[in-house]
């Protein structure tokens, strides 16, 4: 079990409910160092003191804010500590909103609140059910790494999640991002759908494609290196037998290389009717169809006629 980053209280109107805040993500890509290409010599970082000149150890180091150029105010742990601050050492639930109202974008790092003692396990509890039966999420304030932040706390597997949030100034707005109006054939937007339909999951977990290849693939490019070898040659994409200049063309495409992946019929027909696809493009295909039986059936009776007009000479 990973160890608390923060410890204090959920403040929850008049109910406190003491918690240690616990990380719940955690990062397996592969860290580099520096190294001397010469001599493949480790390079460190080191931190010295611009006046002296000499190498300075953590233990010496403080924080200090820059009033101007020749003024530094020296700002200590304990001060920061004991600011007069209400969300110091507490989550202050302000709020209850329906978790779809919040913007994805604003949510962020996750982390597990467990209840610190036998004492906050009966508040912990009823906030977490007081959660799950009102399908809200709190909005949260609570102060952490030098600034009041603002989060979200939601619950799963039951346990209560809190999410650091953006604050409105902190997110861009993407008004200018939008593409200009375009003109889309309903035909379009269906083969869209369907090819949605073809590609859902249940979720996430345990998906092959939820993996992280790029840490597998270097996992097999440094063993093969520390072990003498050369690494693994990556493997040529296969060229597209033409570019597909037509946007019908290329969903239509797309849902069959999905149906295929997942062992389905890729019969277009029954997808068309199910999702009642319409039939403009192929439209004159019947009357093409009509067109050559005619043709056929004129030609069978000429036949006819001309050897029943030889039968009546030679008699």
């Amino acid at each position: 079990m990973p160890r608390p980053v923060w410890s204090g209280a959920i403040s929850f109107g008049l109910v406190t409910i003491p918690i240690k805040v616990l990380p719940a993500t955690e990062k397996h890509s592969i860290r580099f160092h520096q190294y001397h290409l010469a001599d493949m010599a480790r390079v460190r970082t080191k931190k010295i003191c611009e006046l002296d000149g000499q190498e300075v150890t953590s233990a010496e180091i403080g924080k200090g804010f820059e009033v101007d150029r020749d003024t530094v105010v020296e700002i200590s742990d304990e001060e920061l500590d004991d600011m007069p601050l209400p969300t110091a050492k507490a989550i202050e639930i302000t709020a209850f909103v329906p978790y779809e109202s919040i913007d994805p974008v604003r949510i962020g790092e996750g982390y597990y609140l467990q209840g610190d003692g036998q004492v906050a396990a009966k508040p912990y509890t009823l906030l977490r059910k007081a959660l799950e039966r009102s399908s809200k999420a709190a909005v949260a304030k609570f102060a952490w790494h030098g600034r009041e932040r603002l989060g979200l706390l939601r619950v799963q597997d039951e346990v209560i999640v809190l999410h650091a949030m953006k604050w409105d100034d902190e997110v861009r707005s993407p008004e200018t991002l939008a593409p200009k109006e375009v003109e889309l054939d309903e035909a379009e937007i269906e083969r869209a759908v369907l090819l949605v339909d073809s590609m859902t999951a249940d979720g996430i977990e345990g998906q092959e494609w939820a993996t992280d290849r790029y840490t597998a693939a270097l996992e097999e490019v440094i063993a093969a290196k520390a072990g003498g070898k050369q690494p693994p040659a990556a493997a040529e994409k296969e060229e597209p037998e033409g570019k597909v200049v037509d946007l019908m063309a290329a969903l239509q495409q797309s849902v069959q290389q999905a149906q295929a992946s997942r062992g389905e019929g890729g019969r277009d027909d029954q997808d068309a009717t199910v999702h009642e696809m319409p039939t403009e493009r192929g439209a004159k295909k019947p009357a093409a169809k009509k067109t050559a039986a005619a043709k056929k059936s004129t030609s069978k009776r000429t036949t006819a006629g001309k050897k029943t007009t030889a039968k009546k000479r030679g008699a």
